[in-house]
């Protein structure tokens, strides 16, 4: 593992964390997007079935089980708890993102690196993560405001994705035979896809005020 894929799982680790504590803390998940953290939920159990079959490493074995664990907990807060389900911004969560999952499962069984059920899940866990923030974003539009926890939820999620394209760059440089295009062209799609928002978190940030985004 290079220094880029650490930075990532750290800053995706951290994301995480940052969220729980917004849910914990506050009890609130007001300006969350539960569809996008159910698109999450099935990402992280689509791919890491590999549990069951694969060992790799203790480090690789905890931060699967972590990033399945806190999605499911994070949807079940959202769904169920008593208080943290109320502030749920029901009404500007509206994004249609079953059409997001029929389109990358559809994509995993056409486009894929090798036949196998195994391999076909994790190409569609990965076309389906390249696009899960969606409705996360237009939520944040649809509302204007985002509060501090929030959008540092987002930044460290979009961080993670970019030290990941560093962390392919380096791969391609010091591995002779580079493989997994495919993670490659979706993680540039999902980079892509915050550059919006990062732009609009440099101003905030430049100018020391409260993120706004362009509804």
């Amino acid at each position: 593992m290079n220094i880029f894929r650490f930075a990532g799982d750290m800053t995706h680790l951290i994301s995480i964390l940052v969220l729980l504590l917004k849910i914990y803390a506050t009890k609130s998940c007001s300006g969350i997007s539960l569809k996008t953290q159910e698109l999450y939920a099935i990402v992280f159990l689509a791919r890491y079935l590999d549990l069951f079959t694969d060992f790799i490493s203790v480090y690789n074995t905890a931060m699967k089980l972590v990033f399945i664990g806190s999605s499911l907990a994070i949807v079940w807060c959202m769904r169920f708890h008593r208080t943290v389900k109320r502030s749920y911004d029901r009404e500007l969560d509206t994004f249609r993102h079953y059409f997001l999952v029929g389109a990358s499962l559809l994509l995993g069984l056409l486009i894929h690196e090798k036949l196998s059920f195994q391999e076909i899940l994790w190409t569609f866990s990965i076309y389906l993560e390249a696009v899960a923030i969606l409705p996360q974003l237009v939520l944040l539009q649809r509302s204007g405001n985002v509060d501090n926890l929030t959008g540092q939820y987002v930044f460290f999620l979009g961080a993670y994705r970019g030290f990941y394209i560093l962390n392919w760059i380096y791969r391609y440089f010091t591995e002779a035979h580079f493989g997994r295009w495919i993670s490659v062209v979706s993680g540039l799609v999902q980079t892509a896809l915050y550059a919006d928002f990062f732009y609009y978190y440099f101003i905030s940030w430049k100018n020391n005020a409260k993120l706004k985004l362009p509804s």
